[in-house]
């Protein structure tokens, strides 16, 4: 791996995250995964945990297979509570036939990841979140429990950082983007943590993935390779993932090839539209490409082979 720090010239310190993801919804979250992966296996950043977002059977098994592959053990979590009908279950079934003792069972409740991972970090924490939201909106919820007598509001205040998130549709006001609206749920969660989350949070829309390819230059025997193509993807697929990644590793935004607008986001409960008032002095923001598509794919490419 390329030393992202050095070369576009970002954070260079450890740093601790966690990544939240809907593991089973598209294959640009296993691109992420392996940015993220091979950052921690290398000791440029301090992977704290991994909670899935979504449900489906294979859901532990699955990443624990890719990340056995990719020479990562973190732990793992799955929203237990998740009840929605899933669309997409393609490279999952592969991987989870490599682990298959493994089960659902056998992973954290993702609220309790979050919250341990939280509390038990040796300082700041930023949190990465490529799919859903209920999750994170409900580690802000919880209340006091036998992991920490802190509610998770007072956990992110006192620990998280920032939060990278790749979710809306930032072209214009009324815009709806799949991890915002896609179930009531995620839509009450995305409005909730919108408007009560305490720290720092860069949005990466829809429309900065939807035109950078990444993936098409594996080999086969990949495991990364294998899932592309199970999902339908020989030729790669849209990077809103591992573009939201690979901003947060290089960690500024300006540095990673991006302009920012500075404001407060705002999601409606009844249809996930997402709105944006504009503020210098906000502490939310959304990306704005500066680069040509091939600068991102190039790096992100560059990373995963």
């Amino acid at each position: 791996m390329i030393i992202l720090y050095a070369k576009y010239g970002g954070i260079n310190e450890m740093r601790n995250f966690i990544l939240g993801t809907d593991w089973g919804e598209d294959v640009d979250d296993a691109i992420a995964v392996r940015l993220l992966a091979r950052a921690h296996k290398e000791k440029r950043i301090n992977l704290l945990g991994i909670g899935i977002n979504t449900l489906i059977d294979e859901s532990y098994a699955s990443l624990y297979a890719f990340l056995k592959n990719e020479g990562v053990s973190v732990p793992i979590g799955v929203d237990k509570s998740f009840n929605e009908p899933m669309k997409y279950i393609t490279y999952q079934k592969r991987l989870a036939s490599y682990e298959s003792d493994k089960n659902n069972d056998m992973a954290f409740d993702s609220v309790k990841l979050y919250r341990k991972a939280i509390s038990e970090a040796d300082g700041p924490v930023e949190i990465i979140e490529i799919g859903f939201l209920q999750v994170v909106a409900n580690v802000l919820k919880s209340g006091p429990d036998e992991i920490s007598d802190k509610t998770g509001y007072e956990l992110f205040k006192e620990k998280v950082k920032k939060m990278w998130i790749m979710a809306g549709n930032w072209t214009k006001d009324g815009e709806r983007e799949y991890n915002f609206c896609h179930f009531k749920s995620t839509r009450e969660g995305s409005a909730y943590l919108c408007d009560n989350c305490p720290c720092e949070i860069t949005f990466l829309g829809w429309e900065i993935g939807s035109t950078v390819h990444t993936g098409n230059l594996l080999k086969p025997g990949d495991y990364l390779y294998d899932a592309l193509h199970d999902y339908g993807c020989k030729e790669g697929r849209d990077s809103w993932d591992p573009m939201t990644a690979m901003l947060a590793l290089i960690g500024d935004e300006k540095k990673a090839g991006y302009d920012i607008v500075k404001g407060k986001a705002s999601v409606s409960t009844e249809d996930g539209s997402n709105y944006f008032v504009k503020n210098d002095t906000g502490i939310q923001k959304y990306v704005i490409k500066i680069q040509p598509d091939d600068f991102y794919a190039n790096m992100i490419n560059e990373e995963i082979k």
